[in-house]
């Protein structure tokens, strides 16, 4: 049997969206994680500009694009899911499942390769983490992930519910795991196991590539644990947020970083001496420090 969307989608994702954004807001003020360097305000000023910009353009190409694809998987029953006979909350949890993991594909690829990288560097070149970062994706990147997303629901045959209900967790989880929050550490640990956190993911955002490298879930954590790249041995007093080709204030302002990805790209990780920026880590799944 089909499980139609809820009334006003939209609607309920922005209100689910906007009370998390508060919610970590809040929370980063009361007991934040790292130490910022630049000044709050100016940068949640640029990341939600950054954001706005690019969900504008992504809210063009949804309803051409990823509107009707998934309305023709859902009348031709095209797909993976739809070979097999599951239907109902199976066919739902298989959905949020695969789309969670092909998702997990899709980040490894913007780091790998680099016409991708272009795009996704906006993202990484904040010089502090938090939930405002959550939002700063570059619109070329946002483009071309509804294109992915678009491939996504036609090679697994999700159902615009399906798609809905994990982008709406999915927004929540980005939101939660950028956070500048330092939670209990047990509670944290015991959390990692399952989904992303913000210590987790603060490893992910270090200027070291070999720990950029790693961690690449976006809500659960099993995609690591499953390829080998969990890391969570790094004592987040060690970690610096950022890119090392990008470290100077002027070169992540609001105008440079909407054009960054159609400039010459730097030697990001590449310290000004030419040296690579890696260092060895401990065992990749010891525990959270």
């Amino acid at each position: 049997m089909a499980i139609a969307l809820p009334a006003r989608p939209q609607l309920i994702t922005a209100a689910v969206i906007a009370g998390t954004f508060a919610a970590m807001l809040l929370l980063e003020r009361l007991r934040p994680l790292r130490r910022a360097r630049e000044s709050k305000l100016r940068r949640t000023a640029r990341n939600l500009t950054t954001g706005g910009i690019a969900l504008a353009l992504a809210t063009l190409f949804t309803a051409p694009l990823l509107t009707p694809v998934t309305a023709w998987v859902a009348e031709h029953h095209a797909g993976l899911l739809n070979l097999t006979r599951i239907r109902g909350s199976l066919h739902l949890i298989l959905g949020v499942l695969l789309l969670d993991y092909t998702l997990w594909i899709w980040h490894f690829l913007s780091h790998r390769v680099a016409f991708l990288w272009r795009f996704h560097v906006v993202h990484h070149v904040d010089r502090d983490l938090d939930s405002s970062t959550a939002l700063r994706f570059h619109f070329g990147e946002h483009a071309l992930s509804i294109l992915y997303r678009a491939l996504q629901v036609l090679l697994l045959g999700v159902t615009a519910r399906e798609l809905w209900l994990w982008q709406l967790v999915l927004f929540v989880s980005i939101l939660f795991h950028h956070a500048n929050i330092e939670l209990p550490i047990r509670l944290e640990r015991w959390l990692v196991r399952v989904i992303v956190t913000p210590r987790m993911h603060g490893i992910h955002h270090s200027d070291h590539l070999s720990e950029t490298d790693s961690n690449w879930s976006s809500l659960l954590s099993a995609w690591d644990y499953l390829h080998g790249t969990i890391l969570l041995s790094v004592p987040q007093s060690e970690i610096t947020i950022g890119v090392p080709a990008y470290q100077d204030p002027r070169d992540v302002t609001l105008g440079r970083i909407l054009a960054m990805p159609f400039l010459r790209q730097r030697r990001d990780f590449h310290r000004s001496d030419g040296t690579l920026q890696t260092r060895e880590p401990a065992p990749a799944r010891a525990t959270l420090t």
